[in-house]
């Protein structure tokens, strides 16, 4: 039997497609002048990361770890919450709640190491509103990233 000739792609790359092929999503990409284990281990700290990366999150907290998939409950400072199941693994981090979806990347480039971040919403018909929405949300990845890098 043949398999179907599938390019392998980066995490990084993999995000990108996944975020460009989901509705209501926001993208940012950097290049950032730090090695990869120092920019992982740092986002990977999913606990103090999302409430300084999503400032609608006051509070990330794992609940349940097996292996590379967690479960998280979130807080809004406004006291909403959400449940999200999470993959983390090296450079790879995708979170999905009943209502957002969000996920980060990154691999070595050189002597630093490419990042990425998107997050967006998921919602009945957000397809539809999806060409006005982007332009909306793409500021919030890029400051989202720009609180990232401004740690390293």
């Amino acid at each position: 039997m043949e398999s179907w000739p599938v390019a392998e792609l980066d995490p990084v790359r993999r995000l990108r497609v996944i975020a460009r092929t989901t509705p209501g999503t926001g993208y940012a990409e950097h290049l950032i002048d730090a090695p990869f284990d120092r920019v992982w281990a740092l986002a990977s700290d999913l606990e103090r990361q999302m409430p300084m990366l999503i400032t609608d999150i006051s509070a990330f907290t794992v609940t349940e770890a097996d292996g590379d998939r967690l479960e998280a409950r979130a807080r809004s400072p406004l006291g909403m919450r959400a449940r999200f199941d999470v993959v983390l693994r090296p450079g790879w981090c995708l979170m999905q709640s009943r209502f957002v979806i969000g996920g980060m990347a990154a691999v070595p480039e050189g002597e630093g190491t490419r990042f990425a971040f998107f997050g967006g919403l998921r919602l009945p018909g957000i397809r539809l509103v999806d060409g006005a929405l982007r332009p909306l949300l793409a500021p919030l990845g890029a400051r989202a990233l720009k609180r990232f890098t401004d740690q390293l």
